[in-house]
């Protein structure tokens, strides 16, 4: 007789009452994968996290959320119950947004109006990988991931890493080329010369590069 497969324990935190109860069906019927539970917003999984002892493999956290929202959700999750791996599921796609959620401990970011397949292997890449990261993110972002512990940062030069950290934030171009006291040209220059040396598409790949390096903390 063969072993049951190993389950892996999925919560969804959603105050879209419809959304969420479809999309708890739909990762049921997914091979491995069951909801442990479906709540309405982050004060909710505070309290299940908290009074039940239960700690799913993955939560997808919707941003917003009333009386405590994804980002705040986020945020308490990362310092409290860094084990547990989120993905935000949303339909805000603003760069800001995902640079925050990404700052805030997001191992990766889904649109509402992904095909079912797409999720369960974001699901399983997740298991797998610890992390996904969508077109939307940026199809080289895996790229910017995936160096080498072992391999050596590129010879940043010191205003390069004040530019780093600053675009990982959430301060327009226009605030950093102010804040930097430099011009607007010479931040752009900036930005395209890094997006070359990493191999980089957007200021999302440069915020993971960032977080995975260590140049800022989350």
């Amino acid at each position: 007789m063969q072993d049951k497969p190993l389950q892996y324990k999925v919560g969804i935190v959603d105050d879209h009452a419809l959304f969420a109860c479809s999309l708890e069906r739909l990762i049921n019927s997914f091979p491995n994968f069951e909801v442990s539970f479906n709540l309405r917003n982050g004060f909710e999984l505070q309290k299940k996290l908290g009074q039940d002892g239960v700690t799913p493999d993955i939560v997808l956290l919707d941003i917003n959320m009333p009386v405590l929202n994804g980002f705040e959700t986020a945020e308490w999750l990362c310092k409290t119950h860094p084990s547990v791996q989120f993905l935000a599921l949303t339909m805000d796609d603003e760069e800001t947004s995902i640079i925050k959620m990404l700052r805030n401990g997001a191992k990766g970011y889904l649109l509402k109006d992904i095909e079912p397949e797409y999720l369960l292997r974001v699901l399983n890449e997740v298991i797998d990988n610890g992390y996904y990261h969508s077109d939307k993110v940026s199809e080289a972002l895996l790229h910017s991931i995936g160096y080498s512990e072992n391999e050596e940062l590129l010879n940043f030069k010191e205003q390069e890493i004040a530019f780093i950290k600053l675009a990982s934030s959430e301060m327009t171009y226009k605030e950093i080329a102010e804040k930097m006291n430099l011009s607007p040209k010479t931040i752009d220059g900036y930005r395209q010369e890094l997006f070359r040396k990493l191999n980089i598409k957007n200021r999302v790949g440069l915020v993971m590069f960032a977080i995975k390096h260590e140049i800022v903390k989350l």
